[in-house]
Order: C-alpha cells, then sequence, then structure tokens
C-alpha cells in the first residue's frame, strides 16, 4: 500500500506546510526556517514518487525504499498534529487572533497540525527525509508534473445511479438445476446427506448456495433452513454456536444440547459456507453433532479445497465442481456492469470487441469480471479500454484460481482517496457484517476524507467514497441505509486483496505469535479483547495509529493499569474503540492521547464517571457512550472538545442532565439525547443551549421536558426549526408541571423531519398546527398525552406508521368530520402501511362526529351515517386494543396482521362485507377483503359472534397465525375451518364453552403449533388430535377439568392418536390440577425433545427419573423441566 498512498500523505504535508497559519506559527516559535525546509524536501521527493510508485512494482528496493518513505511522512504527520493541538489548547485558555487562525484552519475533522516539542523534532525529521532524498538520488527516478491516474480514475459516477444493485446470477442455470435435484429428489441412506460445492475464489459457490437456499421450493421443502459462515477458524464450539444463533462464550455440553433441540428430528437445510479445514478429526466432531436431523436432511457445503469435499463425500458425482462461465455468460455479466453507467455505448462495436477480448482474460470468475468492468464502466472512450487491455490486463499472470492480480488492477485504478479507505478495512475479520457509518467514522478519524465541498458533512463525503467503492464491487451484502445502520460484508478475495496491499501496516493480532510478528512501522491493530492486557507492552514504539477489537468478550481486569499501558505505548492513536469489555473506570491520564479523534465506550453498563481530563482530548471528533446506562454525567467542560463531531448518548439511562456550555459544540451532527435537568442546578444545559447545534443530523431525542421553567422562551430558544438535517426527533415529558406555559406549538420542527414521537404530553390538549406542515413524515409515535383529538393526518404523503398509545383524553383522530375528510382517494394515507391505536379508552371515532354512533343502527354496516364508508388504500398491518372504535375507515387490503382486542366488531363486520358493495365486484377469492391476511388475532371483542367470525374467517384463505381469545358469543364448533387450512399456528385463549376440539380442526393438516389456555370447560381433545399430524408444539395451560386418566373425557382418549403426532418437538403441560399420570403412548413421540411440566405436583413422584411409575414412558426425550 505504501507506494499507493506516499504521494497522498506528501501531497496533504505540503497543503499543510504552506499555510498562511503554519508560517505565523513558525514566526511565533522562531521555526520558520525549519518549517521552509521541512516543505521543501517533501516537495522534491514528491515530484518523483509518480515514477517510483510505478517502478516499485518490479523492483523490491524501490519498495523498501518507498516503505521507508512512508514511515518518516507518517512521523511528520505527527508533529504537526501535536503543532495543532498545542495551538488550540492556548486558544481555548485565552490565545489571541493568530491561534484563532490556526484552530480555523485544523478545525476540520481530517487536517493534520501543530505540537508540542517543535524544534529539535522537526530538525530530526527534516535529517531522515535528506536522508532517503539522497538515496533517491541513486534510483534516478524521473520527475512527473501530474498524477499517473487516467482520467477514468477520478470520473464521478452518475448521480440518478442506483446505489443498492443485485445484480442476477449468470450463467449459473445448470448448476442451479444439478444442487436444486441433489437437495430436493436425490433418495441418500443417510438420513443427513452432505452436498460439496468446490472451485476457486470468486466462482460464485456462496452465490450459488445462496440462490438454492432462498429458492421457494427449498423453503417449503425443509423443517428448518440455517446459514452459518466458517472461513479460516475451523472451530467447533463457534461453528456450532453460530448454527444455533448463541453465545460463543457458553460450555459446548449446553451448546451441543441447544443444536440437538434444533435439528434432532427435524428435516433440514444447513449451508456451511467457506471451509478450508482438512483436518479429519475435526470434521468428524462437527459431523457427529449435525448427524441428527430427520431423513432428507441436506448439508450444502461450500469449499476452495476438493480434499474437504471427500472427506463431504465420497461419491465424485454429487460434489458440485463449479467452473468458469462461458465466454458468452462472461460477456453477458461484463457488459451488464461496464455499460451500466452509460459512459460507453453497448451498440458501438469498437467497445465491444475490445469489451470481449478483456472479458475472456478474466478466466470467466465472475467476481474478476464484475470488478474489472466496474473499472471500466468509468471509462468514456474505446481508446481507455484498449489502453487497459495492451498495459495492465497484459501483465497479469494467467494461473488458474490466483484472481488475486486481476483484483489488483481495479485496485490500481482506484483514486488515491479511495485505496486508503479500501486497505483500512484489512481490520476487519473475514465474514465480518460492517457497520458503514463507523466504518466513515474510521476513515474521517484518520484523515482520509477530505472535504472539497463545504456544502456537504464528512460523514456524507465519506459515504460516499463508500457507494463508489461498491459501485466497484470492492463490498457485497450492502444492507439497510444511511439513517437506519447500513450494513455489508468484504468477498475473502477481497479482504485477502486487503491485506496484500496493506502489507506490514496493519495487522489484526488473535494471538501472541501474531503479536510478536507485529513490526515497527505497524500504524493499525484491531486485536483480540482477551489479549488486549497482556499484549498492549509489545506495542511500545509502534506508533499506533488504529486500536480496534470487534469481540464482545468482557475483559475482567480492565483497570487502571491496563489504561496506563494503552497511554504509555500507543500514544500516536487517532482511533480507539473499547466497547462491551466491562470497563469501569477511566484512567485520568487518557488526555495524554491527544492525537485521538474516535473514542467507543459503549456498552460498558458499569461505567459511572468519565475523567475531566477527557475534555483535554481536543482533537477528539467522535466519543460513544450509548449503553453505559450507570453513566452520571458527562463532563463539565465538554466545551472544550470544540472538534467534536458524535457524541452519542442514548441509551444512557442514569444521566440527569447534560453539561451547561455543549452548546458551543457548533460542530455536533450527532447528539442523540438531550437530558433537561429536572431540578434546574447550576450545572445543568438549558434548552437554549440547542439553538445553534443546526448541524445536528440523525436522531435527537429530548427528555424530562416537562420540568422546563419558563418553557414557552426556553422551547422557542430550541431553535428546533431551524435543525434541517435532523432526521428523527423525540419530545419526550417524563412528568412534571402540567403549566399551560408549555405549548407545543414552539417546539416546532424542520419541515424535513422523517420522524416524529411525543411521549407524556400533560400541556393542553390541542395539536400543534405545525404537524400537517411536515409532508416528509414517515413515522409518527404518540403515546401518554393529553390530546383530545389530532389534526388529519389523512394527507401527508410519505407517512407509512402511524402509532398512537396511551391517550386516554383522545375522542377522535381526525379533526374534520366524515364528509369534510373525504376528498381524492389517492390523497387519503397514501402511503399508510402499519397503524396502531392502543388504549385510548375515549375514542369511539375516527371522525368527529355530530351524533353518536348506535351499534345497533339498521344502517347498512358497508356505510357510516349515511356516507360512503372510506377505507385506507395500502394498509398492511393494524392494531386496535382497548378503544372503543365504532366510526374508522375501513381495511380491506391488509396483508400482514390485524390484532382486535377490547374493542367493537362493527368495524370487521363493515370491512368483510366490503365486496357486496363494490362497484367492481370480483368473482376471484384473492380480492376479497382480508383475503392475503397472515396473522388475525381476536380478543374479547364486543357484538363477535359465531356468524360474524365464522363469515371472516372464509375470507382469511392466506391466515398463518389465528388467535382467539375470551370470545364468549363464539361457538368454535360451529365454525368452517376449512378455508384457512393452510394455517400453521392456533392459539385458543379463555373460550370457557369449549369442551372438546373442534370437529374442524381436522382440515388443519399443515398446523405447526397448538395453544390452548384458560378453558376452564375443556375436558377432551378427542377426536381431532390424531389429524394434526404436521404439529410440532402443542401448549395446553389452565384448563382446569382436562385430565388423562378419566374413563371418558381425556386428552388421549384414544390411545393410538399419539403415534401419528411422529412431528411433535415441544409439549407443555401446565397448571392442570386434574392431570394425575401420563399415558403409556408417550412412548410414540419419538420426536419429542422438550416436555415442559408446571404447577401439577402430582405428577412430581411419578416423573422423578429412574424410580417414578411414569419415567420409563418419558425417559427417551432428551430435555425434561418440571417445576412446581
Amino acid at each position: 500500500m505504501a507506494e499507493a498512498i506516499v504521494f497522498d500523505i506528501a501531497k496533504l504535508l505540503i497543503t499543510k506546510l504552506s499555510s498562511p497559519a503554519l508560517s505565523q506559527i513558525g514566526l511565533w516559535w522562531n521555526l520558520k526556517h525549519n518549517i521552509h525546509d521541512l516543505k521543501r524536501t517533501v516537495c522534491q521527493i514528491k515530484a518523483v514518487l509518480l515514477d517510483a510508485e510505478e517502478r516499485s512494482v518490479t523492483d523490491n528496493l524501490v519498495k523498501n525504499w518507498l516503505e521507508e518513505l512512508k514511515d518518516v511522512l507518517y512521523d511528520a504527520d505527527d508533529l504537526l498534529d501535536d503543532f495543532s493541538t498545542e495551538a488550540l489548547r492556548k486558544d481555548l485558555l485565552g490565545g489571541n487572533k493568530l491561534t484563532k487562525e490556526v484552530r480555523l484552519f485544523f478545525s476540520s475533522s481530517n487536517q493534520f497540525a501543530c505540537g508540542l516539542k517543535m524544534g529539535g523534532k522537526i530538525k530530526a525529521i527534516n535529517a531522515r527525509l535528506a536522508s532517503i532524498q539522497s538515496e533517491a538520488n541513486t534510483f534516478r527516478f524521473m520527475e512527473r508534473d501530474r498524477p499517473a491516474e487516467t482520467p477514468f480514475m477520478t470520473k464521478k459516477r452518475q448521480q440518478t445511479h442506483s446505489f443498492e444493485r443485485e445484480d442476477d446470477i449468470i450463467g449459473r442455470d445448470d448448476d442451479k438445476a444439478a444442487l436444486l435435484k441433489l437437495v430436493l429428489e436425490f433418495q441418500s441412506e443417510e438420513n443427513v446427506y452432505i452436498i460439496p460445492i468446490v472451485g476457486f475464489g470468486g466462482l460464485g459457490k456462496t452465490a450459488l448456495a445462496q440462490l438454492v437456499y432462498n429458492h421457494e421450493m427449498v423453503q417449503n421443502h425443509f423443517d428448518l433452513t440455517m446459514f452459518a459462515c466458517v472461513s479460516n477458524d475451523f472451530d467447533v464450539k463457534v461453528i456450532v454456536a453460530n448454527i444455533v444463533k448463541s453465545d460463543q462464550n457458553l460450555e459446548m455440553d449446553e451448546l451441543q444440547k441447544q443444536l440437538r433441540h434444533k435439528i434432532d428430528g427435524k428435516k433440514y437445510l444447513l449451508v456451511l459456507d467457506d471451509i478450508w479445514n482438512e483436518n479429519l478429526e475435526q470434521w468428524s466432531r462437527l459431523k457427529k453433532l449435525l448427524m441428527g436431523g430427520a431423513k432428507g436432511s441436506r448439508i450444502i457445503v461450500t469449499t476452495r479445497s476438493l480434499k474437504v469435499a471427500e472427506i463431504g463425500n465420497k461419491c465424485e458425482s454429487h460434489v458440485l465442481k463449479l467452473k468458469g462461465l462461458s465466454d458468452d455468460d462472461a460477456w453477458s455479466l461484463f457488459k451488464k456492469i461496464a455499460f451500466e453507467q452509460r459512459y460507453a455505448d453497448s451498440t458501438n462495436s469498437a467497445f465491444v470487441e475490445v469489451g470481449k477480448q478483456i472479458s475472456k482474460r478474466c478466466g470467466g470468475v465472475p467476481l474478476a469480471i464484475r470488478t474489472i468492468a466496474g473499472t471500466l464502466s468509468l471509462k468514456k472512450t474505446a481508446k481507455e479500454w484498449h489502453f487497459f487491455k495492451d498495459n495492465e490486463l497484459a501483465k497479469i499472470s494467467q494461473i488458474e484460481g490466483d484472481i488475486l492480480p486481476t483484483l489488483k488492477l481495479s485496485y490500481d485504478h482506484l483514486p488515491s482517496h479511495l485505496k486508503h479507505c479500501f486497505a483500512y478495512c484489512r481490520l476487519y475479520p473475514k465474514d465480518y457484517k460492517i457497520e458503514v457509518q463507523m466504518l466513515v467514522q474510521f476513515w474521517i478519524a484518520q484523515g482520509f476524507v477530505e472535504q472539497l465541498n463545504p456544502s456537504q458533512s464528512l460523514e456524507e463525503i465519506g459515504f460516499g467514497y463508500f457507494k463508489d467503492l461498491v459501485e466497484r464491487s470492492f463490498f457485497q451484502e450492502v444492507k439497510g441505509d444511511e439513517n437506519r445502520g447500513m450494513r455489508c460484508k468484504m468477498h475473502d478475495l477481497m479482504h485477502d486483496l486487503a491485506e496484500s496491499v496493506t502489507g506490514m501496516w496493519s495487522s489484526i493480532v488473535n494471538s501472541n505469535e501474531i503479536a510478536s510478528k507485529v513490526g515497527e512501522n505497524c500504524r493499525h491493530i484491531s486485536i483480540e479483547p482477551i489479549l488486549i492486557p497482556s499484549l498492549i507492552p509489545s506495542f511500545k514504539g509502534k506508533k499506533l495509529r488504529t486500536l480496534l477489537h470487534f469481540g464482545n468478550m468482557a475483559i475482567q481486569d480492565f483497570s487502571y493499569k491496563t489504561w496506563d499501558l494503552i497511554i504509555a505505548n500507543c500514544k500516536c492513536l487517532r482511533v480507539l474503540k473499547l466497547n462491551f469489555l466491562n470497563i469501569q473506570m477511566i484512567s485520568p491520564s487518557i488526555y495524554k492521547l491527544k492525537h485521538l479523534r474516535y473514542l467507543d465506550l459503549s456498552n460498558n453498563p458499569d461505567l459511572k464517571i468519565l475523567p475531566k481530563s477527557i475534555c483535554k482530548i481536543q482533537n477528539l471528533l467522535a466519543l460513544k457512550l450509548h449503553g453505559c446506562h450507570q453513566l452520571q454525567e458527562l463532563p463539565k467542560k465538554i466545551e472544550n472538545l470544540v472538534n467534536l463531531t458524535h457524541l452519542a448518548c442514548y441509551p444512557c439511562m442514569g444521566l440527569t442532565r447534560m453539561p451547561r456550555g455543549i452548546g458551543k459544540l457548533t460542530s455536533l451532527e450527532t447528539l442523540s439525547m438531550f437530558v433537561v435537568d429536572k431540578d434546574g442546578s447550576p450545572s445543568g444545559a438549558d434548552l437554549n443551549e440547542l439553538r445553534q447545534l443546526n448541524n445536528l443530523r440523525g436522531q435527537l431525542r429530548i427528555t424530562n421536558l416537562g420540568f422546563v421553567k419558563n418553557a414557552k422562551e426556553k422551547f422557542k430558544a430550541a431553535n428546533l426549526k431551524e435543525k434541517q438535517h435532523l432526521r428523527s426527533l423525540f419530545l419526550e415529558w417524563n412528568g412534571g408541571d402540567d403549566d399551560d406555559d408549555k405549548s407545543l406549538e414552539d417546539l416546532q420542527p424542520h419541515l424535513n423531519l422523517k420522524e416524529l414521537c411525543i411521549g407524556g404530553w400533560r400541556g393542553d390538549a390541542k395539536f400543534p398546527n405545525w404537524l400537517p406542515l411536515l409532508t416528509n413524515l414517515v413515522k409518527i409515535f404518540i403515546s401518554g398525552s393529553n390530546f383530545k383529538h389530532f389534526p388529519s393526518f389523512a394527507q401527508l404523503p410519505c407517512l407509512e406508521l402511524l402509532k398512537i398509545c396511551f391517550c386516554t383524553k383522545l375522542e377522535y383522530m381526525d379533526d374534520n368530520s366524515l364528509k369534510g375528510s373525504q376528498g381524492e382517494p389517492q390523497s387519503f394515507f397514501p402511503s399508510l402501511k402499519h397503524l396502531s391505536l392502543k388504549y385510548c379508552p375515549n375514542m369511539k371515532s375516527w371522525w368527529r362526529m355530530t351524533k353518536p354512533i348506535d351499534d345497533d343502527s339498521n344502517e347498512d354496516d358497508s356505510t357510516v351515517m349515511g356516507t360512503p364508508t372510506m377505507a385506507f388504500p395500502c394498509l398492511s398491518s393494524l392494531t386496535i386494543s382497548n378503544c372503543p372504535l365504532t366510526s374508522m375507515p375501513l381495511y380491506p387490503s391488509l396483508d400482514d396482521e390485524l390484532e382486535l382486542r377490547n374493542t367493537s366488531s362493527r368495524l370487521l363486520k363493515q370491512t368483510v362485507k366490503m365486496n357486496i358493495t363494490s362497484t367492481t365486484p370480483s368473482t376471484s377469492t384473492s380480492s376479497l377483503p382480508l383475503s392475503k391476511l397472515k396473522s388475525f388475532s381476536v380478543n374479547n371483542i364486543e357484538g363477535l359472534d359465531t356468524h360474524t367470525l365464522d363469515e371472516c374467517l372464509q375470507h382469511l384463505t392466506s391466515l398463518k397465525f389465528l388467535r382467539i381469545g375470551d370470545c364468549k358469543e363464539v361457538d368454535l364448533e360451529s365454525l368452517q375451518w376449512e378455508p384457512i387450512k393452510n394455517l400453521s399456528d392456533l392459539l385458543i385463549d379463555n373460550i370457557p364453552q369449549l369442551v372438546s376440539l373442534p370437529i374442524g380442526l381436522q382440515h388443519l393438516v399443515q398446523l405447526k403449533t397448538l395453544e390452548i389456555e384458560n378453558c376452564s370447560g375443556l375436558r377432551s381433545l378427542f377426536p381431532v388430535f390424531q389429524h394434526l399430524t404436521s404439529l410440532e408444539e402443542f401448549e395446553v395451560k389452565d384448563c382446569k377439568k382436562l385430565e388423562l386418566s378419566a374413563a371418558g373425557f381425556q386428552v388421549f382418549q384414544d390411545y393410538t392418536s399419539l403415534r401419528y403426532l411422529t412431528n411433535l418437538q415441544r409439549l407443555h403441560l401446565i397448571e392442570l390440577p386434574n392431570l394425575t399420570s401420563l399415558p403409556d403412548e408417550m412412548r410414540c413421540l419419538t420426536s419429542l425433545e422438550l416436555l415442559y411440566i408446571r404447577g401439577i405436583p402430582q405428577l412430581e413422584e411419578r416423573c422423578q427419573k429412574d424410580i417414578g411409575a411414569d419415567w420409563h414412558k418419558i425417559a427417551h426425550i432428551p430435555d425434561i423441566v418440571i417445576e412446581w
């Protein structure tokens, strides 16, 4: 990486050394001539760096020269940082205009700066550079006045280009068909059969496995599907923990137990991705644990090793050996990407001819094709394509399987700023889910992100860098968005490439052996957490700029001693990440880490106090404290952290105030929580501290608003209306006074807001007039507030989620009358997908009504008050709980979830009947109201009788989950169950009139879970139980009359019915006072993994291990839990 990045470092140093501010410091400290000599020497060396870069590819002596130069330039960078830090400290202590200029110049998060020890250090740097310059003369480098990059290297992608691109898998139809046949059709003798996919890196083994894994036929074929990445470290314990999604710190016995419960007796599909281990003994240990699956289970293994494939499967014809794509398929993939930017013309024969030649040179390897095509997509002329083919591609060896040189070409053609950023990713473990925002902040802390456009924040520019790298296929599996936790991964080969280009400058330290090999030039390290106390002393003198860890293992002895080791041995750190380490104290000496830009102390819940000295780290850009729940306060002099950009402090539930002076941190872009001081102490910050913080982005949560004094003045002083970059605003009252001075009208946010949450409002009952103006709102949450009504939300064009709960005074949702809110259908909640209304006991109507609604009205149920009923056009899920609503827009389009609890049945009746009055009735069942609903829950619904529920169920042909609770007017036996035959989960709760299971349940042949609770009249499950052959889990709870042994009424009256429950895995028997023994046929439940018995004391003696009367009936069950 040295040869690629040294030029960039030299260029940045020259920029700093040329600044008027630094020249003035030179005059001040009498260092003018020293600074001038340093600048002149760096300029002279920079002039030959472009030539040196090219020659270093084939000349190791030149490469070593560049490595030595890079080390000196880094030291010069640290020295400039010392200058800026000292100048900044003097300024904060009340310096003069001179140093204020310096602060303005060096306040950007990526600028190098000045320091304490001047003369001697500058002379030492100059002497080292003079020696290096002298050696350069022996190489006879040529001077160049412009970068070696060709124009396409710096082209910007089109602004309209889609970022989250998912290219189709091309050329793998035959491989897909072969794999599907082995997975679905092949009849093996073994219950669990291993299918290896083998091929060298980049061929698309994982992509093929994922394609088949996610195939609808595959998902429906197996009871359980699992995907686990193994990679280089074949640790059986870690692999098992990944499969069961459990804590790797658990004992192996516990993990084995969890694995057995998960897979034993089930037909499962498991993908073990990227296996390298060729040790037969280790393989056998893992295979033994996985052999408990039912017949037809499959394990797909992806590997680069044919030996691994042979260990997994001796039948060569069942080993899927991936080959490179055909020339035609390779060209199809190549042109799909290369012409996507539309710089090149896909119909131009000149492009097509050379493009096909380049495509062939990629060896049919999809990863190489994508990467090279992504690079070429930024070239405008066929001449540039020819130059790439003849002068770059021609130099690459054609050894099959070795595509790193090909990938290296794409790296070589990255702009220099992207080379820094990509190489830094070498610090992540392979297959790690990278948090993109954190990665971008690392780049900023290291100075890799340059702010050329002042209208963009550094983080926005950094995200642009990331997107550019995604465009070139350096990252994959990008999920989420910039505001909601974007994550990605790197392909293993890309990780290898990053490791290759960083060389000795970066290392992952996960053992003492690797630590001993870390050279003096290493600047960036990620380390196993448990090794931190023991290995930090070995890094003395290594000038580390990064110390990370990516585990979540607490260190029991993270004491002042450990802190002092880090501070003494890692004084040049820019990035320090110490989250999830059980840290309870921070050393006061932390201020000595004066270069620090990024400090992550998050999720150390026992951390109570931050030392005051932390405020002396004036270069700090990001301070992460979220999840430090016992943290009592932020340091009082936080205003001295003048460069602080990100302060993440939510959730920190122990914080009682914000420190006064926080409003001076005008560079802040993240302030996740602002806590109003309940006591109004002088050291606490008022809301007016928010006035100037107009660069805030993301989420802002303001708590304890109910305790604000002089609220009208202070609310306005918060200046929320000017915070145009905020995405999410939470306004929480948390008690306090109910005086009339507090008005939401004075807390108006900017129109760009996407998410608004109001909690605990106890002021006036009128909602603020500004809400209809927030046309960009996507989510609204309102809870525990005094509002009697709201303005109309219906015309908010982007609103997707609306949740209202615990608004006890709310009478209606829409301040308009029903007729007044009609308008055009397309303008009525055009985007609303999720609606939840809970615990609003006075809300009877959605609209302001002119006369009361009579539930027994003779009016047509398809209308309300004589006006055609409105409906939500695209609502997907709806919850109404403890709201007596009888009038609201209907919901025929629901396709996800409907939950009705303690409310009226009137709206359900109207919705079900909508097709009767429809102007364009359809004979298609799928067009009926609620026909696409997947989950339906009803509990204590007024007016819900058997006929109404039965009529509703006839529509629910897509239903998967059904809960019926506390419905005293419903006779389950009279319901028609056949229309919901696809049901997988059924819960029946508090139906006292239920005596036996309805005979209609026999139609539920796909039912996997059945729960029956609080049915006091239930005596028998006969004769339905034997038909539920797909049942995997059965729970019966608090059914007082249910028994197993009575002659006429018992759970399993026909004992042979148990023989059909071959898939039952979990049986819960809870609070059944009449249950005196277990039937002999319990032994027929061969798939049963868990028997849970609670509150049945009469079974205690009978189920005692080895000696109980019923023990022989249940001894085969792996997990038996009996609680009283």
